[in-house]
C-alpha cells in the first residue's frame, strides 16, 4: 500500500514507480523541491504551510502586490489567495496597505518578519541549486535551466 504522503499521479500504477509523462515528472519535482524549501524555512524559525508559498513566491518584495495580481501569478482564485493572506497577516508576515495608485485597492506588503522569511527561502533555494549542481553536474544543470526556460516561455498551443 502506498504511503499517505507519497505523490499520486493520475494514471500511474504505484507498483511501476514515477509516471512516464513529462508533465507529471515536472510536477513531482516541483512539489519535492517546494517541500524542501518550506522545510528549511520552518527550520529557520518561520512557521508556515506549503500553501503560503503561493504568496511568498509571487509577492513583490519592494512595495508589495495587489491581491488580484498575486492570485493571477499563483494561478489560484482571489478568494483562496485572500484566505492565505489573512492567515499570513494574523501570523505577522504581511500587512495590507492602501495602494498609492488606487486608494480603493490594497497592496499586500511584507513585514520585517515576512522579509526575513523570504531571505530564509532564498538561502534554501541557493542550497538546493548547489545540491542540484552536485547531483547533475554543472553542464547538465545549465542544460536543464535552458530547457525549462524554453518550456516556460514557449507557446505550446501555436503549431
Amino acid at each position: 500500500m502506498p504511503e499517505d504522503n507519497a505523490p499520486y499521479v493520475a494514471g500511474q500504477d504505484a507498483a511501476r514507480g514515477p509516471a512516464a509523462n513529462t508533465t507529471a515528472l515536472l510536477g513531482m519535482a516541483y512539489m519535492a523541491l517546494g517541500r524542501r524549501i518550506v522545510d528549511a524555512v520552518v527550520a529557520a524559525g518561520f512557521e508556515q504551510r506549503p500553501a503560503h508559498s503561493s504568496v511568498f513566491a509571487h509577492i513583490d518584495v519592494e512595495g508589495g502586490t495587489r491581491l488580484t495580481t498575486l492570485a493571477a501569478r499563483a494561478n489560484i482564485t482571489p478568494q483562496a489567495l485572500g484566505e492565505l493572506v489573512d492567515d499570513l497577516e494574523r501570523s505577522g508576515y504581511v500587512t495590507r496597505r492602501p495602494d498609492p495608485e488606487d486608494r480603493r485597492a490594497k497592496r499586500i506588503v511584507l513585514t520585517r518578519r515576512g522579509r526575513a522569511t523570504v531571505t530564509a527561502a532564498q538561502r534554501a533555494i541557493a542550497d538546493l541549486e548547489a545540491q542540484l549542481a552536485a547531483l547533475l553536474g554543472s553542464d547538465r544543470l545549465a542544460a536543464l535551466h535552458e530547457t525549462l526556460e524554453r518550456i516556460a516561455t514557449a507557446s505550446l498551443d501555436e503549431r
